[in-house]
Order: C-alpha cells, then structure tokens, then sequence
C-alpha cells in the first residue's frame, strides 16, 4: 500500500549500493596508469641514467649487485631497477585500492583508501622526484631537471643573495647554459617569472648552502604536501575528497612537471590555500575576517609568482562578493556597486603583491618589463619562440610567418576568442557565484586563451586540467 512515504530500500537495492565499485577507483586507476606509462616514457629519454643510478653512493646502494644484474641494462619502461621496482610498488598498491573499494565500507574504507592513496602518491611522484633530485645533485647539473623551474630559479636565488637584480642579469654563466637545443636558449636573458617564486625560496636555498645541498624541487614537493593535505577540505563526501587528491597529486602531466621540477605546482598551491581560506570563510558564513585576510594574502602571492595567477583574478574577485550576490540584482548598474566592495576586500592581495613586485619594478622598469611580458610575447631580439600544441601551430603550417621567431598578432586572436567568453563567465558566475563555478571558468577562460596565444606549453595543460578538477570535485559550502 503506498502511503505517501520514501519506499524501504529492499535487501537487493542495499546489496547492490554495497557492492558496486565506486567511480574514484576507477578514476584513480586511469590516472596511474596514464601517470605511469608518461613519466616511463620520459625517464627512457634520460640516456645515462642506469650508468648514473648504479655510480651513485646511495642509489647505487640500494639494491643488491646481484638483482641489478638480473635485471639487466635493457627492460621495461623506465629500464632502471629502482624505478621499475617504484612502477611494481604503485600497481600493487593500487590492486590494493580496487580490492579495499570492494571489500570495506563506510569510514574503514575511506581511511585505509586514503592511507593506499598517500603511499600511490609518494610511489610514482615523490620517490621518483627524489631520485632524479640526487642523480642531479652528482652531476652534471641540469642533467636531471628542468631549466627554468630549477635551474634558473636557482640562479636567481643565488642573484638575490648577492645584491645582484635578476631581472637584469643574464644566465649564460649558469648551468642554464648548456640546457636544451642552442637555438631556442632565448631565456639565457630573461627570467619570465616574478620575484615570489625566488624570495619565498630564498631562505631554503641558503639552510642548503650550509648543509651543501639544495634543489629547488624540495620547496615544490614541501608546498604540494600542504596542498593535498588541504585539498579534501574544499570536496564534500569522501569519494570526491580521494577523488580530488587523486586527481590533484597523480595528475599524470603535473606530477611530471614536478618530477622534473617546472614550476606550475608553485602557483598553483598558492591558489588552492587561498581557495582553501575562502572556503573556510564560506563555511562561517563570511564572518571570519581572519580567513578573509589570509585568502587574499595568499592570492596576492600567487600573482607574485607567475601571470598565470592573474587570470583567476575576475573570478576571485566576485567570489570575495559572494554574500552580496546571492538572488541579487544582475543588471549592469549592480556590477558597478560591487566594485569598490571587492577593491576594499582584497587590499591585502595589492598590498602583498606590491610590496613583493613594485620594488623590482622601481629597481630597473625596463628590464622587468622586457623580462616578465615582452619576451614571452616573442619581442626584441631573444624573444620567445612560437611554440607548444596551440592555434600558433595553423600560422606557422599556413606559412603566414618566415619562422618560429617571428612576430604575427597573436593578441588579436586572444582578444577575438577570450574576451567574450570572460564577459559571459562573468555574468555566468553572478549568477551562480560559487567555488566550484569559477575553477571551472578559470580553467575552460585559460585554455582558450593560451590556445589562441602565440605558445601553449604542455604544463600548461597539467596546470588547466587542476583547476577543472577542482571545477568538478568541490562544491559550494551551501550545496550538497
């Protein structure tokens, strides 16, 4: 007899909710085994390494002589013993996960997933990271990194220490040098990034001098700790919090740039605290003027390390004026009595970023200027080439450029294609003005404007990809 009540869950509508595998664990075995057959790829290229693994005084330790001979010179990708074992070490921990998924229920489950994920984590990026860390540290230097997140970075720290500005010195006396082909060295003369991504490894860098021994990636791996950690707090059910870590730390393209050392993790963890304060802020219904402060802060120290940064700042900005927009008014003249709201509640994003940006820009306008912006829109003499898998690719085949150096106008593309999609994101997100609505935009706006810009660099892509999951993953805290 129907009564007008829910209907009892019957024996086989609970056998089947217990039983089905959840959807993370299949999420999380495409990206191991995407994370996994990339990063062996990229390590086969690296010529040396079993030569180098064996000769080091610890790796080479490691195993027994004996195992290393068995294993032979010539195997599986990546054809070096500690790094095939690393590949057994995250399959079997994942054969563990799917079977726990199975197996296990409620909050068991999810802690003894989380402890499986953690250790895939630590299995197939932090370990490896390591490795390729102390083959690089034993030389040549360079040989087991990349240039500009860790070689370059480094250099630029070394600069700081000595008084030296680096945004006019050049890197032809660093191991920048001889890294990558001869005819695309233009950042020999330039170091695109801003000073945050040096001064807030300043410190580190100088503890390693008096230990003898430092490596950028170490400050990149310490901050993505901090962010997995945080992560879970923006996602709501336990499936989507291991989804969301999953996604975030065995993100097959970012987890090589950390392996390698480019820099994207950096202002990406920016982000996420900053996101990660304001949530908090949400969640306390926006009367935690502490967090407030601390989320603009740390957004101000995002766009102190990289433009990449910059472009969320429309999308943050109407986060910070989420209370006000909630069944508002949408017409344009309301926009225009948000603005001095959203000026007054992140000053503290001006005031850290002016303090940490407007004293280099004082220092030699010119030469940060022709550092950060012009030579990545491939001006002057050693500008950035047009490179990467973006529409730049169509100008060079079409033949509308003599060369990857030449100059074409890429900024009336990006204008054509990104603004109007900015201006109905913006509107898209006043309506809708939640966390997970402006990862989403600001990782869809930033894909089609590096894809309509003269490069889009594969980390790029790693960086985009993040911030969709974060658009997926996480929901708005009056959401369920």
């Amino acid at each position: 007899m129907n009564d007008g009540t829910a209907p009892t869950p019957t024996s086989d509508t609970r056998q089947t909710s217990t039983t089905i595998p959840g959807w993370d664990a299949l999420l999380l075995a495409i990206l191991v085994l995407c994370l996994l057959m990339i990063t062996g790829f990229a390590e086969s290229g690296l010529g040396n390494r079993f030569a180098d693994v064996a000769r080091h005084p610890l790796l080479g330790q490691l195993l027994p002589a004996a195992g290393v001979a068995a294993m032979g010179q010539i195997g599986p990708r990546p054809a070096e013993p500690l790094g095939l074992l690393l590949f057994a070490l995250t399959l079997a921990l994942l054969g563990l996960y799917l079977i726990v998924d199975l197996a296990l229920h409620g909050r068991r489950q999810g802690v003894i997933k989380g402890i499986l994920l953690a250790g895939m984590i630590g299995t197939a990026v932090y370990l490896p990271t390591i490795k390729l860390i102390l083959l690089d540290a034993q030389g040549p230097r360079g040989s087991y990194s990349h240039d500009g997140g860790v070689i370059q970075t480094e250099a630029t720290i070394d600069f700081f220490w000595q008084g030296k500005n680096p945004y006019v010195e050049d890197y032809t006396q660093t191991p920048m040098a001889t890294w990558g082909h001869p005819d695309f060295r233009t950042a020999l003369y330039h170091y695109p990034y801003l000073p945050w991504t040096f001064l807030f490894s300043a410190p580190f860098y100088r503890v390693g001098q008096a230990i003898g021994f430092y490596d950028q990636r170490l400050v990149y791996l310490v901050l993505m700790s901090i962010a997995l950690c945080l992560a879970p707090r923006l996602a709501t059910s336990m499936r989507t919090k291991l989804a969301l870590t999953a996604t975030l730390g065995l993100n097959p393209l970012l987890a090589l740039d950390l392996i390698f050392g480019q820099n994207d993790a950096f202002v990406l963890c920016w982000l996420l605290f900053s996101l990660v304060a304001w949530h908090t802020w949400a969640r306390h219904q926006y009367t935690s003027r502490r967090m407030l402060i601390l989320s603009t802060i740390c957004f101000g120290l995002a766009c102190a390390s990289k433009p990449t940064a910059w472009f969320f700042a429309p999308f943050y900005g109407l986060l910070l004026v989420a209370d006000q927009t909630q069944g508002a008014d949408t017409g344009w003249q309301s926009w225009f009595k948000l603005v001095p709201l959203i000026l007054r509640r992140s000053r503290w994003a001006l005031i850290s970023f002016a303090i940490l940006v407007l004293p280099y820009v004082i220092w030699n306008p010119v030469a940060f200027y022709d550092d950060v912006w012009r030579w990545s829109n491939g001006q002057g003499e050693t500008g950035y080439q047009i490179w990467g898998w973006g529409a730049s690719n169509f100008v060079l085949a079409l033949g509308w450029v003599s060369d990857r150096f030449a100059q074409w106008p890429f900024w009336q593309l990006e204008v054509l294609c990104a603004l109007p999609l900015l201006l109905w994101f913006l509107v898209r997100q006043r309506r809708h003005n939640t966390l997970f609505v402006a990862c989403w935009h600001y990782g869809v706006f930033l894909f089609v404007f590096f894809y309509s810009s003269r490069f889009l660099n594969e980390n790029y892509l790693s960086y985009i990809l993040a911030f969709l999951s974060l658009g997926i993953l996480t929901q708005a805290p009056d959401e369920s």
